[in-house]
């Protein structure tokens, strides 16, 4: 029975989460798609965000306007595979990489479970970087490093306590952090200003501007792996269509501010510095916002903790999810989650404490890293569960340790998801290496384009050649990523 017409459903799940990677029964399934909303929208207004958006016009050298424009591609488009990935939370109740065993098989998805995890640690530490910088810079009595610690506390607790505390806490932020960004917006165009020279600042190239799409589009890209963790809850007549259109919204809008802000300070500062690529986007903010500054600035350290709560959150099931790999019977419950939050949290904290000093340096290549390995996996995913199984799976076969239907191992998925990561190669332009097609276009990065438009008819076509028969067939009324855009 739907939910819907059952009140006390929502009652019924406790406020300590007991669930970790299990699917969720119908009756415990609550919320409505505004939920989606808010929890992309409020735990993206953060300082995080906005140092990403400010390395359009400070490492990537772009002017404002077409930092504004390649921010803004980014989004949108990243944004529609994001959603894609969401909607199908209510449709089957589980974690997303729980589901990825339906494309890998119950082995073959540790590889893209074992990437995922260090992408969630590496964020985690990038959160807490930031935002211990934040910490520090308005609160002269503390360090970064006790920062660092205290916004990690803040998000252990959140994980612990599970989805619902994680829901609410991006609620309140909603509208807190939302008008923490509006008068921050206010204060600097209106109060502080800005000079003749704000549009003479930087200049338009390819690098960069491609640059600035790709780490827009990332953004998006990289809450694939988890968004449908937070949408698994939902009563299963929530519906793809308004589960889409909430995630979508609520993540670009969310991300799109912050990252003009980003940009808008970023431009701002350069013009007091003689070296872009050292400007700090944390300090020249809280410059600008004057007797503002703790006010704003600490309320986007409270995003900080929301979206580290959630990196860690979906870190804890993902790790989760190696272990019951291997002992099927195994079902983890909140005691366990509590466990492995506290130990991704301490590996987590090394990272952040060792590096934090070139740390910019450290997730401008993180984030390119993230670009080559999700983008052959959101491919397959997609491709698998809107064209070629219509989201009609076996959910009762992802916790068997034979994969049931889907095996131990799909190897087409696997192998596409190989060539997927080996064809960007030619395309990349990174610190560390440039392929020989990006150094023939100048430096430019194109690569995550060309995964997608690889990866995608290539497992279409492969998996339609070679899936077993045994398979279930596509449910009569598809849902197809059509109908949701």
């Amino acid at each position: 029975m739907s939910t819907r017409s059952n009140p006390a459903a929502a009652t019924e799940v406790p406020r300590l989460e007991d669930k970790t990677i299990q699917p969720i029964p119908l009756n415990e399934r609550h919320g409505k798609a505004r939920d989606l909303f808010t929890i992309w929208f409020g735990s993206n207004i953060m300082i995080m965000t906005i140092v990403t958006g400010g390395l359009a016009t400070t490492v990537f050298g772009l002017s404002f306007v077409p930092a504004i424009v390649g921010i803004i591609l980014g989004n949108v488009v990243g944004g529609v595979f994001m959603a894609l990935h969401s909607a199908q939370g209510p449709q089957l109740g589980v974690a997303q990489m729980i589901q990825t065993r339906g494309q890998f098989g119950s082995f073959g998805a540790l590889l893209i479970v074992v990437i995922v995890v260090i992408m969630y640690v590496g964020f985690f530490a990038a959160n807490l970087v930031f935002g211990g910088e934040a910490m520090a810079a308005v609160s002269p009595g503390i360090s970064v490093d006790t920062g660092i610690i205290i916004i990690g506390v803040v998000s252990v607790v959140a994980t612990i306590y599970g989805y619902r505390l994680i829901h609410a806490y991006a609620r309140i932020l909603s509208v807190v952090a939302g008008l923490a960004l509006l008068l921050a917006f206010v204060w600097v165009l209106s109060v502080h200003g800005l000079p003749a020279t704000f549009l003479d600042q930087g200049n338009f190239n390819w690098v960069g501007f491609m640059g600035t799409i790709s780490v827009s589009a990332l953004w998006q890209l990289a809450y694939a792996p988890y968004v449908s963790d937070y949408s698994r809850y939902m009563p299963k007549g929530t519906g793809s269509t308004p589960a889409f259109w909430a995630s979508y919204s609520g993540c670009v809008l969310g991300t799109l501010f912050p990252m003009i802000l980003g940009a808008l300070v970023g431009t701002l500062a350069v013009t007091m510095s003689s070296d872009a690529s050292n400007v700090d986007i944390v300090g020249s903010l809280g410059a600008l916002l004057g007797p503002w500054t703790l006010a704003v600035v600490g309320i986007f350290c409270l995003g900080v903790a929301a979206s580290n709560a959630m990196n860690l959150y979906c870190g804890v099931l993902c790790s989760l999810t190696i272990g019951q790999t291997f002992r099927p019977t195994w079902m983890p419950r909140a005691k366990t989650r509590s466990i492995g939050a506290v130990v991704l949290f301490a590996f987590a904290l090394l990272i952040a404490l060792f590096a934090r000093d070139n740390f910019i340096v450290f997730y401008t290549n993180f984030l390119s890293f993230l670009m080559y390995v999700l983008v052959p996996w959101t491919a397959i995913n997609l491709v698998d569960y809107y064209l070629l199984r219509h989201g009609d799976y076996r959910v009762e076969d992802f916790f068997k340790r034979d994969g049931g239907v889907y095996g131990r191992f799909n190897w087409v998925a696997i192998w596409s998801y190989v060539a997927g990561a080996l064809i960007q190669v030619p395309f990349t332009s990174t610190a560390i290496y440039t392929g020989p097609l990006a150094a023939a276009m100048g430096g430019v990065d194109i690569s995550w384009i060309v995964g997608l438009a690889v990866v995608a008819p290539l497992y279409y076509f492969s998996a339609r050649t070679f899936r077993k028969s045994s398979e279930a067939e596509p449910i009569p009324a598809p849902v197809l990523a059509t109908d949701l855009i």
